[in-house]
């Protein structure tokens, strides 16, 4: 018998053809065959789909940059309203953005170039940018009426705890993401709470607030401890990656799943760039481990794969 040499795994690029008749899982399908990064998008919806049918997997989603004000809430709701998501973290960014929606504000865009705008004149008119996405100051005022009318049950719970509460006194909202993870029982760790427009209101009108970070930290390592396998997706990176990661780290058992969405690179040594192979050498992801890294921007990358699992588990 002679030994394989490398050319004896490879196939044939797929030089394949889009019709009328092509859906969404045969074009992923098709996709499995390219290289690059549509090949790494489309063996993250494999590794996806793979975790939801593994009943004994735990389904840990990471979620990092201005998702909601871009437009992904009512994805991240479906993610979680359909069961592909166990457990949430996520910055008081997108959480803020999340109660802006939900209360009837919105974010703004319009067709606008960006090299003819004078931020110094936005700022005049009380309208701040997110790149090309805009949002008024009133919108902050309408969340700080929300808030300073809460009745805060106990000053001393943990955000997690904080955050269902939360999602239980917003109105009701066909995107809310606080909304349905307190309907789902799906716990929304925010490790950076305090980093957000949401914390800083909350502690200028609850002085005597202290939401206890330290019961989320033990609480998600005892659920990373728990899970028999672990999955993993990671939009972005930053804090609610190391979050994740961390608790897996010193777990009996690490990702046996892994898939992360990001722009970043791993030159510059930062988490948000930091390859999933890396992450092996932590401890974070086995090395067994089936992962994906899509370079790409989650805006293109994230609906296409829900958009893969909704029409395999409608």
């Amino acid at each position: 018998m002679t030994k394989d040499t490398f050319k004896d795994h490879l196939n044939n690029v797929n030089q394949f053809n889009i019709s009328k008749k092509t859906d969404i899982i045969s074009l992923i399908n098709n996709l499995r065959g390219t290289g690059f990064n549509a090949k790494r998008l489309a063996l993250a919806c494999q590794i996806y789909e793979k975790m939801i049918r593994d009943n004994e997997c735990v389904k840990f989603f990471g979620l990092a940059g201005a998702m909601v004000p871009v437009g992904m809430q009512g994805i991240i709701h479906d993610f979680i309203g359909d069961g592909f998501i166990d457990i949430l973290v996520t910055t008081g960014a997108n959480l803020t953005h999340d109660i802006a929606e939900t209360l009837g504000y919105h974010h703004l865009q319009g067709e606008v170039d960006l090299n003819e705008l004078d931020d110094a004149n936005l700022r005049q008119e009380r309208m701040n940018r997110i790149y090309d996405v805009f949002l008024p100051d009133k919108v902050y005022e309408g969340i700080e009426d929300f808030i300073s009318e809460l009745e805060i049950p106990d000053h001393n719970m943990s955000v997690s705890s904080f955050l269902k509460f939360l999602g239980q006194q917003l109105p009701d909202n066909p995107h809310s993401v606080l909304k349905i993870a307190a309907e789902k029982n799906v716990p929304i760790f925010c490790p950076a709470f305090t980093d957000s427009g949401l914390a800083l209101q909350l502690g200028f009108h609850f002085q005597k607030l202290n939401l206890n970070h330290f019961k989320d930290m033990l609480e998600m390592v005892d659920l990373a401890w728990d899970a028999t396998n672990a999955g993993v997706c990671i939009i972005g990176g930053g804090v609610p990656k190391n979050f994740i990661f961390q608790s897996l780290q010193f777990c009996p058992t690490s990702a046996k799943y892994a898939i992360q969405i990001t722009m970043d690179r791993p030159e510059p040594g930062g988490l948000s760039g930091a390859t999933l192979s890396e992450a092996m050498s932590w401890g974070k992801v086995n090395e067994d481990a089936e992962h994906s890294m899509i370079i790409s921007d989650a805006t293109i990358a994230l609906p296409l794969i829900l958009w893969y699992l909704k029409t395999l588990f409608p």
